[in-house]
Formats: C-alpha cells, structure tokens, sequence
C-alpha cells in the first residue's frame, strides 16, 4: 500500500496535479503520523489493514466539512473537500452495497451464533476483521442491530 501510494504521489508531482500531490502528501503525513505514535507504543509500523482505517476516516472527515461547507455556503470549500475525498477514496477497496454489507452481517452473526443485541460487538468485530475499509461500519452496525432485535 505504501509503495502505491509512493508511486501515485511521483506520478502526480511529475503531471504537476497540485491537489492531487497535496492530497497525496496528506495521506502519507497521516501515516507517517500513526508511525511515530506506534513506535512510541513499542509497536510495529501500522499495516495494510490500518492503513485501508486512515484512508476510511480520512474519507468520512472530507465528506462531513464538504457538507459543514455546504450549509456555510461556502461551495468552493467543499467542492475542494469532495475531490480529496475522490482522489483518497481511489486506494480504498470497492465499497459494498447496502445488500452485500447485509449478507455479510448475516454471515457473520450465523457464524457466531449470536442471538440478542449483546452478541452485537462481536458480530462487528467479524465484520470488521474480515471487511476492513469495504463498507460503512455504522451502516452496519445499524443492520446488524436491527437482525438481532
């Protein structure tokens, strides 16, 4: 993920795409950010997995001020926040549509055999470790309580 993220910023300095190479260097601040604080915790440098989890928040930030934006009537500054959000969401996996993250939610709680609302977390915790960046937790948080009540 690293080195496609490194490749992707060369090829946008090399165009001379300013938002995209800002965008760019964001993500990897970020990551370099999560570094610094795992080593300071005597961890290993982040992986994949936590990489696809900045990407996600990152995405969720840029959509949430493009519409704090939207209502301040400031719509150059959320048009700017939509395309970050574009060019981050390009290193994201395909997001699941609202059925598929339902299948998965049902699969998940059959395999645990959960059976009420206090199995809920580890159901998520399923959905989490197996579809890490591919769908929208609190949409599926939100289907899986609604499968358990």
């Amino acid at each position: 993920m690293r080195a496609t993220l490194a490749e992707a910023l060369k090829t946008a300095l090399k165009a001379g795409d300013k938002r995209r190479t800002s965008t760019l260097r964001l993500i990897q601040a970020a990551i370099q950010d999560r570094d610094i604080a795992q080593r300071g915790a005597g961890k290993d440098a982040v992986t994949d997995d936590e990489i696809l989890q900045i990407l996600t928040k990152m995405v969720k930030q840029r959509q949430e001020s493009a519409k704090a934006f939207e209502d301040g009537n400031r719509l150059e500054l959320a048009a700017q926040e939509r395309d970050e959000s574009a060019i981050i969401s390009e290193f994201l996996p395909r997001q699941m549509s609202e059925d598929e993250v339902r299948e998965a939610a049902k699969a998940a709680i059959a395999e645990i055999g959960a059976e009420g609302l206090r199995d809920m977390g580890r159901a998520m915790a399923v959905l989490k470790e197996r579809y890490p960046g591919q769908m929208d937790f609190g949409k599926a948080s939100a289907i899986i309580k609604a499968l358990l009540q």
